[in-house]
């Protein structure tokens, strides 16, 4: 007789905070605009973790420098 049940895993096992902070930390980047502290406009660039990284002058140099970064950008809006 063949046994047709599959093996599933006991438990499930959630990430750690820290483990569900860095998903996606290595290949994503999020931009949104910003108003800096001097008041000019600008495009901030964000780790995945929120954490700020760098401006550029428009949303189209932002995605470049991402891009040679071997990043994805991601809109926030």
């Amino acid at each position: 007789m063949v046994n047709n049940q599959i093996n599933k895993p006991s438990a499930f096992t959630p990430l750690a905070d820290d483990a569900f902070l860095s998903l996606g930390a290595q290949q994503i980047a999020y931009i949104k605009a910003v108003n800096l502290p001097d008041g000019a406009h600008a495009v901030g660039i964000f780790s995945a973790d929120g954490k700020p990284m760098a401006a550029a002058p428009s949303f189209e140099i932002a995605e470049a420098l991402l891009r040679q970064h071997d990043l994805e950008p991601a809109l926030v809006h």
